[in-house]
């Protein structure tokens, strides 16, 4: 019988929706906050249910759930590098590449990824990271496939792949691309590309 433990699926974040949530997270706070102050007024002139201070009450599930649906959507976004392929997670939806279908994977300034007329897609929340590495994966697929790629990227699918490139801005894109280039064909090794390269293990 085997003692061998499972891999440890590491969960590699996506920034676009880490820096939303650092965005966002103060509006869900204030509108909470408004509710709870205004709510703890009412409730001191005893006023809680007339009509100047119903509204207020609105404020505090709203905020709860806007803080909640953001964070959620945080903690879904990911990278996961699996035996099966290379999963890229969203708020409802994820794809799962498989290792044929990559034709190579580098770690590349996210800039590069918006070039030209494209400039213009640069998110406020995402030029600090812009001139960082992200993970690039070209992937090998016809149209209609790349389509029904593109379609499960969620939120930020316009941002993320284009053509048929996808660049996901992560922490640690030099580690994200060691992983995924342990389980590509070794003709596929010298496309690695990033600041350090790490030999492969045997």
């Amino acid at each position: 019988m085997s003692t061998a433990e499972p891999t440890r699926r590491v969960r590699h974040q996506n920034l676009y929706a880490h820096h939303l949530w650092l965005q966002q997270r103060f509006f869900a706070g204030l509108l909470l906050a408004a509710g709870i102050i205004a709510t703890g007024i009412a409730i001191y002139q005893r006023q809680l249910f007339s009509p100047a201070y119903t509204v207020w009450l609105v404020y505090i599930p709203t905020g709860l759930a806007l803080g909640g649906a953001i964070l959620l959507y945080r903690r879904r976004s990911n990278v996961q590098v699996l035996d099966e392929g290379v999963r890229i997670s969203g708020m409802f939806a994820s794809v799962t590449l498989d290792y044929d279908s990559i034709r190579w994977v580098k770690a590349l300034p996210l800039r590069q990824h918006f070039q030209e007329r494209r400039s213009k897609m640069i998110a406020p929340i995402m030029k600090q990271h812009i001139d960082k590495p992200a993970v690039f994966i070209k992937v090998r697929a016809d149209e209609s496939q790349l389509a029904a790629i593109k379609k499960k990227l969620g939120l930020f699918r316009s941002r993320l792949m284009y053509e048929d490139v996808i660049a996901v801005p992560v922490p640690d894109a030099d580690a994200v691309v060691w992983e995924i280039s342990s389980h590509l064909p070794d003709r596929l090794g010298q496309n690695q590309g990033g600041a350090r390269r790490r030999k492969r293990r045997h």
